[in-house]
C-alpha cells in the first residue's frame, strides 16, 4: 500500500485496534475498485475519542470506523446519527454523519422470535434493527433464555466461556473473531452458525459503499479476512 498526497484516508477508532482485520479488509477492496484510499487503525482511548474524530474531520479523512468501546460515545459526536450506536462516520465538509451497519448482515433473513445476549454497542444496533428482540446482559436478565428463539445474536466480547446452548437448526449470529465458545458448542450441536468474520465483512461492505458511493468486493473481502493468518 502505497500513501500520497493525494491519498483518500479512512481510520479505525478503537481500543484495542491491533488484531482487527478491518484494514487488511478494506485495503483489498480499495485496491479491487482502483481507488486511491487507505484505510488505518489509530488507537484512541475513551478520553481521546472526541478530539481523534474533529481532528480527522478537519483533515480531510473521508470517515471512519467506530469500534469498542466507542460506539455510543461517537454518536454524541455526530452532528447527525441514525443510531445511538454507531460505528460508521463519513466526514462531509467537516460535519459528522453517523450511522451503524453493524445489523447488515441481517439482510435476507427471516425470524419472529430474535433474542440478543450483550448490552454493548454493536447489541444496541441489533436491538434497533429488532425492535421485538428479547435481550439478556448480565447486567439485566441473566441466564440467556434462547430455547424458542429463531435467531441468537451472541453480542459480547465472551469468546472462552459458552454463555448458553443451542439445539439442532437454531440459527446463531456470533459476533467475536475469532469463533467463540459459545459458537464452537453451537456448531457441535448442529446450529447454523454465521461467525464474526461474516459478521465484519457485511459490515465493512456497506461502510464502504457509504464512504466510496462504489459497490463493495464482497468476495475480495471475505476473502482477505478468511486468508489472515
Amino acid at each position: 500500500m502505497v500513501i500520497s498526497s493525494e491519498t483518500r484516508l479512512v481510520a479505525l477508532l478503537g481500543q484495542p485496534v491491533a488484531q482487527s482485520l478491518s484494514p487488511r479488509m478494506q485495503n483489498a477492496a480499495f485496491a479491487a475498485r482502483g481507488l486511491d484510499w487507505a484505510y488505518v487503525a489509530l488507537e484512541v482511548p475513551p478520553e481521546w475519542l472526541a478530539e481523534a474524530v474533529r481532528g480527522l474531520a478537519a483533515a480531510g479523512f473521508g470517515g471512519a470506523n467506530v469500534t469498542a468501546p466507542h460506539k455510543l460515545a461517537a454518536s454524541q459526536l455526530c452532528d447527525e446519527a441514525d443510531a445511538e450506536s454507531v460505528n460508521t462516520l463519513v466526514f462531509d465538509n467537516g460535519r459528522v454523519l453517523g450511522t451503524s451497519t453493524d445489523a447488515a448482515v441481517l439482510e435476507g433473513l427471516t425470524f419472529d422470535r430474535p433474542v440478543i445476549v450483550g448490552d454493548g454497542g454493536a447489541a444496541r444496533a441489533f436491538k434497533a434493527a429488532m425492535p421485538n428482540a428479547r435481550i439478556f446482559s448480565r447486567r439485566g436478565d441473566w441466564p440467556p433464555e434462547v430455547e424458542d428463539a429463531d435467531l441468537v445474536v451472541h453480542a459480547t466480547p465472551v469468546r472462552d466461556e459458552v454463555l448458553f446452548e443451542l439445539r439442532e437448526g437454531q440459527p446463531l449470529i456470533d459476533l467475536p473473531y475469532p469463533e467463540s465458545a459459545t459458537a464452537l458448542a453451537a456448531r457441535t450441536s448442529g446450529a447454523t452458525v454465521i461467525d464474526g468474520l461474516e459478521v465484519l465483512v457485511r459490515q465493512g461492505a456497506e461502510s464502504f459503499e457509504r464512504w466510496t458511493g462504489v459497490s463493495a468486493p464482497l468476495d475480495v473481502m471475505r476473502n482477505a479476512v478468511r486468508s489472515a493468518p
